[in-house]
């Protein structure tokens, strides 16, 4: 299968259209696979819609072109008895120097470069920066793997689960040192086919790229981040980030002001408070950042519709 180039500007999807979440504020929890059951009281609770889970490529693709959706069944059957939603996040970076995640051949055949590009990572405030890596997505070759992954994940689960969210834009690789062929704009552009493949894929089900930094993009010099979301705008793909911090001066010179703009415009909002988000403090209190104030941003200044929540947010502990 040839992986098409798109033209930002020519770029035009039919699919089954969806009216703007409109909703209330949804509360998801955010977890791994395998974690049902251990959490089911917290999943039960009436504050509680559904729950987000994270699969990484390698559980859901064992061989090549041998796939193993079955964890994913497990969970959904699960999440289908307690009447909440799935929405699962395909999972192509990891962030441990032993979490090379991918299937094996993606390692190993050489037309895939090792599949995967060592990554850096700083996850959470006052954090020592932790190394990782992220699949080659740039890479047309390792991209097509990635596309009939999607596609196969469309065939079983399209209308089955609520949504499914490509995880963050944020890199970090040592672009110096790389022997990939990496460049910031293929990288975008990557971004953006797969983005748009999902959506095709996926015509009943939600769709959300997270979307929080660009590489070589600083507020906006690129035009990266404009372009994505006037982009989701209109081929009805949904947004959203691994990290509600209010008046985070990174994020408000990249994506939360775009969010701001958009609010209201996009097909779903998706945020997360992930483990890292709850190590910030709010400047004003210097105390961690409450429930309220992560949902009263979330949802009055980034236009949210859902949130994400880490087991570890403490006002699940305390109804």
């Amino acid at each position: 299968m040839n992986i098409l180039r798109f033209s930002f500007m020519l770029v035009t999807l039919t699919f089954t259209s969806f009216p703007v979440f409109s909703a209330p504020l949804k509360n998801y929890l955010y977890t791994s696979s395998g974690n049902l059951e251990k959490i089911k009281p917290l999943l039960i609770r009436p504050d509680i819609d559904g729950v987000q889970i994270v699969y990484n490529w390698n559980i859901l693709e064992k061989q090549k072109n041998q796939y193993d959706f079955s964890e994913i069944e497990k969970d959904l059957e699960y999440v289908n008895k307690l009447h909440k939603n799935l929405f699962i996040q395909l999972q192509d970076r990891f962030f441990s120097p032993d979490a090379k995640n991918v299937p094996y051949y993606l390692l190993n055949e050489p037309v895939y470069k090792k599949g995967l590009v060592h990554q850096y990572d700083n996850p959470g405030e006052n954090k020592p920066i932790a190394s990782g890596w992220v699949a080659q997505k740039w890479n047309p070759e390792v991209q097509k793997r990635y596309q009939k992954l999607i596609s196969e994940l469309a065939k079983k689960f399209d209308g089955r689960i609520f949504g499914i969210n490509l995880p963050e834009t944020s890199i970090d690789i040592d672009i110096k040192k790389d022997t990939t062929g990496f460049t910031c704009e293929k990288y975008f552009n990557a971004e953006i086919e797969n983005a748009l493949f999902t959506r095709k894929a996926f015509k009943k089900s939600h769709v959300v790229q997270y979307i929080n930094f660009w590489p070589c993009e600083w507020n906006n010099d690129h035009q990266y981040m404009s372009k994505f979301f006037a982009l989701a705008e209109k081929n009805n793909i949904g947004l959203g980030g691994p990290d509600i911090i209010p008046n985070k001066k990174g994020h408000m010179k990249n994506a939360y002001p775009f969010f701001h703009q958009y609010k209201g415009k996009l097909g779903l909002v998706a945020m997360a408070v992930q483990e890292p988000t709850l190590t910030y403090t709010n400047p004003q209190t210097r105390r961690p950042f409450t429930k309220a104030e992560f949902t009263d941003y979330a949802e009055n200044y980034l236009g949210s519709d859902i949130i994400f929540w880490s087991l570890s947010s403490p006002w699940l502990d305390r109804q």
